[in-house]
């Protein structure tokens, strides 16, 4: 089985977390937090800060680790850490459908992929602003 290790962004500005619709792939049209796999010879905050730069073209700030997941998908295993970030520069998408702003009431507003579900439940229960 496949295993993947990836890094993901909680990026939060006004009250708000940054939510991206994923434009390709096995889970294109679902919800994700942005990021992307690690490198050889990066550390996850450095692959974060490469993913966000490579996917939205904007500069974050990695502020603190959140949390750790895995899950198990059909044809791989996941591995996610994710950090809660700020943004320091507009985002350009150039592999996202859509991004939305939402507030923690609306969080369940969109259909996320199955893992980044963990980390909504952590925003919802431990982010502070």
């Amino acid at each position: 089985m496949k295993e993947l290790y990836v890094v993901a962004a909680i990026i939060k500005k006004d009250n708000k977390i940054l939510a991206t619709q994923r434009g390709y792939g096995e889970f294109e049209g679902l919800w994700e937090f942005p990021g992307g796999k690690i490198e050889e010879g990066e550390t996850k905050e450095e692959a974060l800060v490469r993913e966000i730069k490579e996917e939205l073209n904007a500069d974050i700030l990695v502020e603190k680790f959140a949390l750790d997941l895995e899950w198990q998908y059909p044809n791989f295993y996941l591995y996610m850490s994710c950090f809660e970030c700020v943004l320091e520069s507009d985002i350009e998408l150039l592999e996202h459908m859509e991004a939305r702003w939402l507030s923690l009431d609306e969080l369940d507003s969109v259909e996320w992929i199955q893992a980044d579900i963990k980390a909504v439940n952590y925003i919802k229960e431990s982010l502070t602003f």
